[in-house]
């Protein structure tokens, strides 16, 4: 166990992951992982982000998860820390940001550990595997492409490893996971090749900003509140 330091608190806070309870709980992780209400928990999304059908509103869900996870990459590289709590202490929440309803993570505190980076590749198998799990999750609950659900997590990866290895202070750090991330042997029983490799296509992350990197659509342009993001494949 550790404790977060005030600006670890105000990172997490600004991108959409509190350590504090909820005040509009949805339901945790261990519950979409049980796969059994699947179908009424993409209602339950659906309906607070108003989507107008569970496939956005799978995606929207994912594009918030995805957030979740690039700040466990954040807080491993910057501060040795991860999120390594049990799933029912991962709970999902709907919050008011910027004038729109949306649903957040709230993982307990408790769960952030101090771990060296030479666990590195614990570290991303752990990530992985917990991302696939929510993947299957939802693409047992309603029909979306796997592709799609990957892209929008990988769309906050593309962000973070930016700014991290331009950062002099972690840079070496960030290195070491981002060529790890792109080894196809950490995704053994996930993927046949790593998927962040084939979504980089030999460029780096500095290089892709203000590109069209993704080759699947993330359906924000179907949310109310949302637009079509800049770089949409779906663009003319």
């Amino acid at each position: 166990m550790t404790t977060l330091t005030a600006n670890q608190i105000s990172q997490l806070h600004s991108n959409g992951v509190y350590t504090k309870s909820p005040e509009h709980p949805l339901f945790t992780l261990a519950t979409l992982m049980s796969k059994t209400n699947g179908e009424d928990l993409l209602t339950l999304l659906k309906t607070v982000s108003q989507s107008p059908n569970t496939t956005v509103a799978a995606s929207f869900f994912m594009r918030r998860y995805g957030m979740f996870t690039a700040m466990q990459l954040v807080q491993f590289i910057q501060y040795e820390e991860y999120w390594k709590g049990e799933p029912n202490e991962l709970t999902f929440g709907a919050v008011r940001e910027y004038g729109n309803m949306t649903v957040s993570t709230y993982p307990e505190a408790a769960g952030w550990i101090k771990t060296s980076i030479e666990a590195s590749s614990e570290v991303i198998r752990h990530l992985l595997i917990q991302i696939e799990t929510v993947i299957e999750s939802l693409r047992t609950a309603v029909p979306i492409s796997a592709n799609v659900l990957w892209e929008n997590v990988f769309g906050f990866w593309l962000w973070q490893f930016h700014v991290m290895l331009n950062d002099p202070i972690c840079s070496e750090e960030a290195r070491i996971v981002y060529k790890q991330l792109k080894e196809d042997g950490c995704w053994k029983g996930i993927s046949s090749h790593s998927r962040f490799s084939s979504y980089l296509n030999g460029s780096e992350p500095t290089e892709l900003l203000n590109t069209t990197v993704r080759k699947t659509c993330c359906l924000s342009k179907d949310v109310p509140g949302l637009i079509q993001c800049g770089f949409c494949p779906l663009k003319p």
